[in-house]
């Protein structure tokens, strides 16, 4: 089960689609809102693009299950300037225990194999 979308992905412009193996995949589409400096997007929308990513994955193998989720640590690596294309991202959850949760999420553009930016998630569950 898919949740609705918040506001900032809306402002963001994101979508979600299906990749190999029914993976959950979210795109940004290069447009002047998620810009920073000229041709390049803002750090901070490919940030929110990863926690979409995460967040997502976790919510989408939760279920139905009601919890609430507090981030413990976040951590974002950029490893290149996203430029005017398309931007991607998906996530895998590397644990998820009674309390704990570990959700890894990375961003690419044309080459997946290439990504611009990673995140790494630990986050506290309130069933």
């Amino acid at each position: 089960m898919l949740h609705p979308l918040p506001p900032y992905a809306e402002l963001l412009g994101l979508r979600i689609e299906r990749g190999e193996g029914d993976q959950l995949l979210w795109v940004m589409p290069f447009a002047e809102q998620v810009v920073g400096r000229p041709g390049f997007l803002h750090g901070g929308a490919i940030a929110g693009l990863l926690e979409f990513a995460a967040l997502g994955t976790l919510y989408h193998r939760l279920g139905t299950e009601r919890v609430v989720l507090k981030p413990i640590n976040v951590t974002v690596d950029f490893m290149r300037g996203g430029t005017e294309h398309d931007t991607y991202a998906a996530a895998s959850i590397a644990r998820l225990g009674n309390r704990i949760a570990n959700v890894e999420a990375q961003a690419w553009q044309l080459d997946r194999g290439k990504p611009i930016a990673a995140a790494r998630m630990n986050l506290l569950l309130r069933r």
